[in-house]
């Protein structure tokens, strides 16, 4: 606007450098980027938003203080200049007398004092400006050549990529090369391409920086070849050279975690989100962040995509930290069960409310959902589906629902449970958010999808198998219409648990349970964690079998998950500490071990074929020194678990295939 340079005579207090104009756009701008996921920033106010972005944690508190005082102050400038006249402008007087006018509506005792003030004003908006825009980040560098054109490989650019520690320079040439023939959709506009060639030397110097430059360069590259579009990245990382950093380490470390990157470019927007460097959410926060996106949605099906939006993020998120080592791998099995309540709580209420836009509710009913299996123990991995049980309970007299279309009371709760099990498992544009598994429900598949609560006692009083007591020791209540209705269940869960049981007996069907799974599972592979004999099966089947076996006497050894188990089993007198040092040790190391695994990979894990970084999570997570190591020390491991399965439960006994 031709107010480029400081200055106090004729400076526009608007829209001059360091003025009215520039604190607006600077928290505009902000305003902007994080109003999306955060309503709370879509104020019209200036200095409303300015406390707003010091909450979320956008700007800090100097930032904050100092702009607003500035903006006061230089209002109250323009204001003055307009009662001079009586006219609409924010331009100061040109002349001393004019000036000093100015200076002494605004209180000063001279020009001189209130020029030195209108500067220090000016200079401190400029400062905060130049910061949010003006640092543009560096792109030029001093790395040496760097030329990906011609028909011949430049020579210098083949050592100055062998100095980075790129072992085969002349294949990193000829992978740098063929992005710009646009064979991939995402290099396919001139526009994408320009903003790659950009990218170039921070690119090469964030591929570098990983333990093996030329698979993290073919990472990358094959996670472009996946790639939709690319504008919308290559800005992204223009602007935030840092996160190229980032991305370069899912690439060498979590294949898993870049295929959602490819397929989900959003997840990497919540990276920027101050909140990311803080602590791991709790379920409050989970909750609320959640609630926020869903009450943007504008009908059921967005309410379904923005769900599985917040939950990706997330669960990138948890996966971001512990591959950059801000979130240890064994707290991550808490952070996404933690998630996953949030999510299943949240989408029962919008399933209530839909299925009662036709249905209606049904008077006094209660709902309620437990969680088994994984999600129940707070064990989850990236990998986990949900055991689910659909528990309902309908006041006596009440045969159907209140809807304009009445359903029975269980067609109505079966009704409920499909819309649940549909919100949470069927893919949308969005993607899907988890598989889920009602197979635990009394009876299983051959049951019915919801479950009366006073069907559920009957069962699992009458009727229920030995292992389907050992799956209750996990459950517990993640949604529920009431307290008192999670308090019931719990109630009733704990009496079936702890009732009284012939130990011999217990033994016999944890036993031949453990040999039947072996059976259909087993397996020599030290690395199937879960199956291999001495693996997290055993641990999990040594921790049901002594719950069953003394809960009745020692009520308090009931415990979800199975580390909290073993601790209450130790601190009872049911299991030696010597026993439950051993236990324990085992399931920590296999719970970091199965983290870094299903956060990393899709597949089955081959150590002569995993990237390097995945093996060196694995090392990180197990303290080991290498892979040989690790591999002898879980060979030990798991015969030392299986020997003390044996001393406690009894020997397994693999039943022939004849």
């Amino acid at each position: 606007k031709g107010h480029g340079k400081f200055a106090v005579a004729g400076h526009n207090v608007k829209l001059g450098r360091g003025g009215i104009r520039e604190v607006e756009f600077f928290v505009q701008t902000q305003q902007l980027i994080a109003g999306g996921r955060n309503p709370a920033l879509r104020g019209r106010r200036t200095l409303d938003m300015l406390e707003g972005l010091l909450e979320a944690g956008w700007i800090k508190e100097d930032a904050r203080d100092e702009l607003r005082e500035a903006y006061i102050f230089l209002r109250a400038v323009e204001h003055r200049i307009q009662m001079l006249n009586d006219e609409q402008t924010q331009l100061l007087p040109r002349d001393e007398e004019g000036l000093t006018r100015i200076a002494y509506l605004m209180g000063f005792d001279s020009r001189e004092a209130f020029e030195k003030a209108f500067m220090a004003r000016l200079k401190r908006v400029q400062r905060h400006y130049a910061e949010l825009f003006e640092d543009e980040p560096e792109l030029a560098s001093d790395l040496g050549n760097l030329v990906f054109t011609g028909d011949d490989n430049d020579p210098e650019t083949l050592e100055t990529l062998s100095g980075l520690g790129f072992k085969q320079p002349g294949d990193a040439v000829n992978i740098i090369k063929s992005w710009h023939f646009g064979r991939y959709a995402c290099t396919r506009s001139a526009m994408a391409r320009e903003r790659l060639t950009e990218l170039h030397p921070v690119l090469v110097t964030a591929l570098a920086g990983t333990d093996n430059a030329d698979a993290a360069l073919r990472g990358f590259d094959s996670f472009l070849a996946k790639l939709p579009a690319g504008i919308q990245l290559f800005a992204l990382l223009k602007s935030n050279p840092e996160l190229l950093n980032l991305l370069a380490t899912v690439m060498g470390s979590a294949p898993r975690m870049a295929e959602t990157v490819s397929r989900r470019i959003h997840v990497l927007d919540t990276v920027l989100d101050p909140a990311f460097f803080g602590a791991m959410p709790s379920y409050e926060e989970f909750r609320d962040g959640l609630d926020l996106t869903l009450d943007l949605a504008r009908f059921y099906e967005e309410a379904l995509d923005r769900a599985r939006i917040f939950a990706q993020e997330q669960q990138f998120l948890i996966g971001l930290r512990l591959v950059s080592d801000t979130l240890s791998a064994d707290k991550v099995g808490h952070a996404m069960a933690r998630l996953a309540e949030v999510v299943v709580d949240r989408l029962l209420t919008r399933v209530e409310a839909h299925v009662a836009e036709s249905n209606g509710h049904v008077p006094g009913g209660q709902v309620a959902v437990l969680a088994m299996g994984k999600l129940g123990g707070r064990e989850m991995t990236a990998a986990s589906d949900l055991d689910l049980i659909l528990l309902y309970e309908a006041p006596e007299g009440v045969s159907q629902s209140d809807g304009g279309r009445p359903l029975a009371i269980s067609q109505y709760y079966t009704r409920l449970t499909q819309r649940l099990v549909t919100a949470l498992s069927a893919p949308t544009a969005e993607g899907s958010l988890y598989e889920v598994d009602f197979r635990l429900r009394p009876s299983g598949n051959a049951g019915p999808l919801a479950t009366n609560l006073g069907g559920f006692i009957a069962y699992q009083e009458k009727e229920a198998w030995t292992w389907e007591h050992m799956a209750l020791t996990r459950a517990r209540v993640i949604a529920s219409s009431s307290d008192g209705f999670a308090e019931k269940i719990q109630h009733h869960l704990c009496q079936t648990l702890a009732r009284e049981r012939d130990r011999a007996t217990l033994a016999d069907d944890v036993r031949s349970m453990r040999a039947r799974i072996e059976k259909e599972k087993g397996t020599k592979d030290i690395w199937d964690l879960k199956q291999v004999a001495g693996g997290l099966v055993d641990i999990e089947f040594i921790a049901q079998f002594l719950q069953l076996a003394h809960a009745h006497e020692k009520p308090h050894v009931l415990a979800q998950g199975t580390e909290e188990a073993l601790e209450k089993l130790r601190e009872a007198g049911c299991l030696s500490s010597g026993d439950a040092d051993q236990l324990l040790s085992a399931l920590r190391l296999y719970h970091r071990l199965t983290q870094v695994l299903r956060m990393a990979l899709t597949g089955k894990f081959v150590p002569t074929e995993a990237p390097r970084g995945v093996r060196d999570l694995l090392l990180h997570a197990a303290g080991a020194p290498d892979l040989a190591r690790l591999e002898l020390e879980l060979g030990d491991i798991q015969q030392g678990i299986r020997a003390r399965f044996e001393q406690i439960v009894g020997k397994v006994e693999v039943p022939s295939s004849t």
